[in-house]
């Protein structure tokens, strides 16, 4: 069975430094991951906002949107801790995404 960790990416913002942007998510991944209690948790997290893409509203439960809400809360925590020092521009974003090894 593969192994499921995230990467975090900043995007849209191309003036700022590497080691600025580096410093950056890992800000934003420290957070989500501390906020949601593990990296396991930010998996689910992450696997559960991803399909509720696909699904049809009258079909997502309680417990969905309850990880939902908890998932948007640490996303915006992990923005703030992200972007601590930099500001930021208002097209610019946190991208997490799911990596199998």
């Amino acid at each position: 069975m593969q192994e499921a960790h995230f990467t975090v990416s900043l995007c849209d913002y191309p003036e700022l430094p590497e080691d600025k942007r580096l410093q950056a998510e890992a800000r934003y991944a420290r957070v989500l991951t501390h906020q949601l209690g593990g990296e396991d948790q930010v998996n689910e997290a992450l696997s559960l906002v991803q399909g509720l893409e696909d699904t049809p509203p009258d079909e997502i439960t309680e417990e969905a949107k309850l990880m939902f809400g908890r998932w948007m809360k640490a996303a915006r925590a992990a923005a703030e801790a992200g972007l601590q020092g930099i500001g930021g521009t208002e097209s610019c974003f946190f991208d997490v995404r799911r990596v199998y090894h």
